[in-house]
């Protein structure tokens, strides 16, 4: 839990979600640091950098699912440090959340994958449920595989059943992690359109972490980069692309020599290969 939790304004007519100065930690080892940035209403935003940034990590402080050390996280102007259990349960009923990969349940067909938020969230009746469900299956291209389980599925349709189930509560904001990820072309493009459409059809406001860079620029509004567990730049997908910034820069156009080194700190190794010469 935050120790000093800085006073949060309500988020207004132009932010949906905000991060404040954050520090997070997993034990000894510091994920975020002084992180600060606001989620623009009705955007699109992507949130990129290299692996081990932070990324994910800032998704589930979003969604309620860690708390910071430091600083605060808020969604429309609410505090997710001051909430109780109730508090959460009922905000992420405002949120559709899609996970890495999909995590759609095994042993659940795809119509039940995407009603269980409406079942677990709602007292709708069944035949309600049913049209919801029908209604966003259409919606990602998928009502005629209602009755597959996810194993019948290729890795693209998977994506696009989670992307149904997130959107099943008409969320007010959507967040996607890595929703690219694993992709083909094809179907890279298919779930990438589909962020779009349901953002601008849907009146939402979405976050989603990618290293897709092709597919992230090409849909974003707003664009946040983290490195080391701090914010290095933001802003739009041509003003990031115009960088002087180093790491931006490598990132960006994929060069394997700048700020991000290819090997984890080590000390050098001609000194390492002599400590095992001596001791052999």
């Amino acid at each position: 839990m935050s120790d000093a939790l800085p006073l949060m304004q309500p988020a207004g007519d132009a932010t949906v979600a905000r991060l404040e100065r954050v520090d997070f930690s997993f034990g000894e080892r510091a994920v975020l640091h002084e992180v600060s940035f606001s989620v623009p209403r009705g955007a699109v935003t992507a949130l990129i950098g290299p692996m081990g940034s932070g990324k994910t990590t800032t998704l589930r402080l979003l969604g309620g699912l860690l708390q910071p050390d430091r600083g605060a996280v808020a969604f429309e102007g609410q505090v997710l440090g001051g909430l109780g259990a109730a508090g959460l349960y009922a905000l992420r009923a405002r949120m559709g959340m899609m996970f890495q990969f999909g995590a759609l349940f095994a042993d659940l067909s795809v119509f039940d994958n995407v009603a269980f938020p409406l079942r677990e969230h709602t007292q709708l009746e069944p035949a309600l449920v049913r049209d919801i469900v029908l209604m966003k299956l259409q919606a990602v291209g998928l009502r005629g595989a209602r009755d597959l389980r996810p194993s019948d599925l290729s890795g693209g349709m998977m994506r696009r059943v989670a992307l149904a189930r997130a959107m099943a509560l008409d969320p007010e904001f959507a967040m996607y992690d890595e929703p690219f990820s694993g992709l083909d072309p094809i179907s890279m493009r298919t779930v990438a359109n589909l962020i779009r459409q349901l953002n601008d059809s849907m009146g939402l406001s979405t976050l989603f972490v990618s290293h897709e860079l092709d597919e992230t620029l090409r849909i974003a509004d707003h664009v946040v980069v983290l490195s080391d567990g701090r914010v290095i730049a933001q802003g739009s997908p041509q003003a990031l692309r115009e960088s002087g910034d180093p790491m931006v820069v490598q990132y960006l156009r994929s060069l394997p020599d700048g700020p991000v080194g290819f090997h984890y700190p080590r000390p050098a190794f001609e000194a390492e290969l002599g400590q095992l010469g001596a001791s052999s």
